[in-house]
């Protein structure tokens, strides 16, 4: 009998101990599969949040992105379009009489601007020398000077004559005649720019007429007006117009500075004349 209940309390106590390994285990378990399942939703918010961050980050750069900027085209492009616009024929006709009207206001500007001389202090000069070393050393004075006042210095000077009783008359018409020669060559190429202002308009209203000609050509040809076939003939009228009045002014404006430029160099020359046939009557008294 005591047997039976030493093997029933072994018996049960291995019972408990099974079932109590099996609950442990059954716990591991559940709480590995807990574990799993609570990682796998941690992997799986943390994969949602960094799509939402990724699009909102791409939301906002593509917010602070600028739209495309379309460029407009620069100012010698826009020319170069309109000059092949109204037709290279007329258009160059154009542009050459720009080129050469303005190659010519500059070689006179600068020749100008070169002639322009000091009369006071060139007056000074020769009646010093006069004074001093007589006529020679006041002709080498207007040879060391330049400028077209020297020149005209120079030739009343070369024939000045203290012994003639004529000679102020001699020098007043040297100096009026060589004055004149002086004033052609300060006006020489003012007839060419005059030209090309002239003739800069009447190319562009010829391929004005051009242009209207070949607009109604294309009216015949078609047998409808329709503004596609006119526009094309008066953008090409409009734009020769406009070139050849824009060369126009542009040359009126030099033409303009140089004749005022000339005009104050003759009214110098002609002062200063004056002032020389008065120097050498007080010299040769």
């Amino acid at each position: 009998m005591k047997k039976f209940f030493a093997l029933f309390a072994l018996f049960g106590m291995l019972t408990f101990g099974l079932n109590n390994t099996v609950l442990a285990e059954e716990g591991i378990e559940n709480t590995a599969d807990s574990t799993i399942s609570t990682a796998a939703d941690s992997n799986t918010t943390a994969q949602a949040d960094t799509v939402a961050k990724e699009e909102t980050v791409a939301e906002e750069t593509t917010e602070d992105k600028p739209a495309d900027v379309v460029e407009t085209p620069g100012f010698h492009q826009q020319l170069k379009q309109k000059f092949i616009e109204g037709g290279p024929g007329f258009m160059s006709f154009v542009l050459i009489s720009l080129i050469l009207g303005l190659a010519i206001a500059i070689e006179r500007i600068i020749y100008l601007n070169l002639a322009s001389t000091n009369t006071t202090k060139l007056l000074v000069k020769i009646e010093d020398a006069l004074n001093n070393g007589g006529t020679d050393a006041a002709k080498e004075v207007c040879r060391n000077t330049p400028g077209p006042v020297a020149s005209i210095f120079y030739q009343g000077l070369d024939r000045f004559d203290s012994n003639d009783p004529n000679t102020i008359e001699i020098v007043e018409k040297s100096v009026v005649a060589y004055g004149g020669v002086q004033m052609g060559r300060l006006e020489k190429g003012l007839t060419w720019i005059a030209l090309f202002i002239a003739l800069a308009p009447m190319l562009g209203f010829m391929g004005t007429v051009i242009g209207m000609i070949s607009a109604f050509d294309a009216i015949e040809v078609a047998g409808d007006i329709s503004p596609t076939l006119v526009a094309g003939g008066i953008k090409v009228a409009l734009i020769t117009t406009v070139s050849g009045l824009v060369v126009a002014m542009i040359l009126q404006v030099f033409y303009n500075y140089i004749v005022s430029k000339i005009d104050s160099i003759v009214n110098d020359m002609e002062d200063a004349s004056i002032s020389l046939i008065d120097i050498l009557t007080k010299y040769k008294a």
